[in-house]
């Protein structure tokens, strides 16, 4: 068996799409799938934005075998198993690893509020049931409440960083991301979940990758491109009307409305059907507004996005010898850049780079 795919990069969260009758439209899936890769994702993710929230069991299972069957040839596949109770994560997790997925994500329980001791428990135990990687996915963007650092600092110090990653959503994005990484001590694997609206920031500290939505793949790739080549420039041409446009959706019903809309604009979904009962919808003058933005983006892509295929890796040894690919870098001299920008943040770790 081939060794699982490293997890970095752009990893964009897909939008599941539905027939009329609200069953799942598994031929649009593959197209959805494919085209991420073909936009070059790293691989894929179903999370949230995938309305995992509004599926029932044997939907979530569906989805997420179709996924795996759709994806893992050309990528890593995620897959999110957060429940309301540690049985039911449990059960969603084994099913995803006997599916194929290279890791699974969770977010904790949102129906009530639980302390410490039972989000460790509740961890732990999607941790041994499995032996895949587990993304400790902090939604309270979303839903619930942000979860303490220590507690999430103290499933790595158990597990090692392979076995438990991250996505911190928790306000404020910066300060709590750096916090985690503090806490773990340059170990932890972190993955920006903002949708994009903060990654150059996150980018700067530390993070290994993206998980936004599917629909704005085409300004995320070449803007994740820049970030590792050092070129600033391109980044912030980007990431501009990027951040203007993500600015705009301020919930997990506005992410679904816009992400669709811009699906089947992109000749990707044939509708943009949400299940319901749904928090926002778009109105034609908010659609307009959406549109001109993306078209902003896409044009700032076009114009400038990274075309040399990175011919270098900047990587990460931790204090167990353990060596991690942080990005890549179009040349050995932007590659140097970031292994001096890393190890001047003071971590004790050694950085270092090798060419592909």
């Amino acid at each position: 068996m081939p060794p699982a795919p490293k997890l970095h990069g752009v990893l964009p969260v897909f939008q599941t799409p539905w027939l009329e009758d609200e069953t799942l439209d598994l031929e649009t899936l593959d197209r959805e799938i494919s085209w991420l890769y073909d936009c070059g994702s790293h691989g894929i993710v179903m999370a949230m934005v995938s309305e995992t929230l509004r599926l029932d069991s044997e939907e979530r299972e569906a989805l997420a075998a179709a996924a795996c069957k759709f994806g893992k040839a050309r990528g890593a596949v995620i897959i999110s198993v957060g429940a309301e109770s540690s049985k039911t994560a449990e059960r969603y997790a084994k099913h995803a690893e006997s599916v194929g997925a290279d890791a699974v994500m969770a977010i904790p329980p949102v129906s009530i509020g639980i302390g410490e001791s039972e989000l460790l428990a509740y961890y732990t135990r999607i941790i041994h049931a499995i032996q895949i990687p587990v993304i400790v996915q902090d939604a309270s963007g979303y839903v619930g409440k942000p979860m303490p650092i220590a507690m999430q600092a103290k499933l790595l110090e158990e597990f090692g960083p392979e076995r438990v990653q991250y996505k911190p959503e928790a306000s404020p994005i910066g300060p709590k991301l750096s916090e985690l990484r503090d806490a773990t001590q340059g170990r932890a694997r972190v993955f920006e979940g903002t949708g994009g609206i903060a990654l150059v920031d996150s980018f700067k500290r530390g993070v290994v990758g993206t998980m936004p939505g599917a629909d704005l793949i085409r300004g995320l790739v070449p803007l994740w491109n820049a970030l590792t080549s050092g070129d600033t420039e391109t980044a912030d041409r980007i990431h501009g009307p990027l951040s203007a446009l993500i600015s705009m959706q301020t919930s997990l019903d506005g992410f679904l409305a816009v992400e669709k809309h811009l699906l089947v604009r992109q000749g990707i979904f044939k509708n943009t059907l949400i299940r319901g009962p749904v928090g926002f919808k778009l109105d034609e003058e908010t659609k307009r507004e959406v549109d001109r933005q993306f078209d902003r983006m896409l044009a700032a892509a076009e114009s400038t996005a990274v075309k040399q295929t990175p011919a270098w890796q900047v990587c990460r040894t931790d204090d167990n010898g353990n060596d991690f690919v942080m990005c890549d870098a179009e040349t050995e001299s932007a590659a140097r850049q970031l292994v001096d920008d890393f190890t001047h943040r003071g971590h004790k770790q050694h950085y270092w780079l090798r060419q592909k």
